[in-house]
């Protein structure tokens, strides 16, 4: 499979998660939603690491690749914990779309701190997926 049928892939279950999450929280802690929500996460990549027989390359992981592994897993923690407390409260059809404002802030630090290159394509829909957020945040 491409790059970008995993992205779409990606953004299917993305889009469950909103659902599923939201129905799930009712009544429920947010960070009691996502502690379980993790244990879970944590034990189905574990069975396809083992599955996949890649168990043993973690000792291959160097330092710098483990210490930014686990900032991207500080960051994940602390996006799902306001996520999830956005869902709480919020409406799902409203949040997932906040959210996504991601999307303009990872163009906008790829270009600062990966050296990724602006093209035409990704400087447009960037400001199109800001613009489809405001639109959803603030149109009522």
């Amino acid at each position: 499979m491409t790059w970008v049928v995993y992205a779409i892939l990606s953004a299917f279950f993305a889009s469950l998660v909103a659902i599923f999450g939201k129905i799930g929280i009712r009544g429920v802690d947010s960070n009691l939603a996502v502690a379980l929500r993790t244990v879970v996460i944590v034990f189905f990549a574990w069975v396809i690491v083992w599955f996949q027989g890649n168990v043993g390359d973690i000792s291959k992981i160097s330092k710098y690749s483990f210490a930014f592994i686990f900032l991207s897993a500080i960051a994940t923690g602390l996006s799902w914990m306001f996520y999830y407390k956005a869902l709480q409260i919020g409406e799902a059809s409203r949040v997932a779309p906040i959210d996504k404002l991601s999307v303009m802030l990872t163009i906008i630090l790829a270009f600062a701190f990966l050296g990724e290159k602006p093209t035409l394509g990704n400087v447009l829909g960037g400001v199109f997926v800001t613009i489809g957020v405001l639109i959803t945040a603030l149109v009522k």
